[in-house]
C-alpha cells in the first residue's frame, strides 16, 4: 500500500470530485457528502458545498466505518 501525505484541502481542485451523498439522507439539504481525491477521502456537507471538506486517510475511514457498522456510536438510552 502506498502511502500518501495527507494534502492541505486548500490545495486539492475539488471541482473534479465526485460526491455521493447517501441515498439513506432523505434528500433534505442536511447531508454529508463523500468524495475522493489524491488518494484520500473527502468528507463535506451538502448544505455548504463551497467549505473545504475534511480530508480522511484511507486506513482512518475504513476504521471510522468498521466502527459505525459494529454499533459502537449506536445511542443508548436508559429508561427509569
Amino acid at each position: 500500500m502506498t502511502h500518501h501525505p495527507k494534502p492541505d484541502p486548500a490545495d486539492l481542485d475539488l471541482t473534479q470530485v465526485a460526491w455521493v451523498v447517501s441515498s439513506h439522507s432523505g434528500g433534505g439539504g442536511d447531508c454529508v457528502m463523500m468524495g475522493t481525491a489524491a488518494g484520500h477521502v473527502l468528507i463535506g456537507d451538502t448544505k455548504n458545498p463551497t467549505h473545504t471538506p475534511l480530508v480522511v486517510t484511507s486506513p482512518k475511514i475504513r476504521s471510522f466505518l468498521r466502527s459505525v457498522r459494529e454499533g459502537q456510536f449506536d445511542r443508548r438510552t436508559q429508561t427509569g
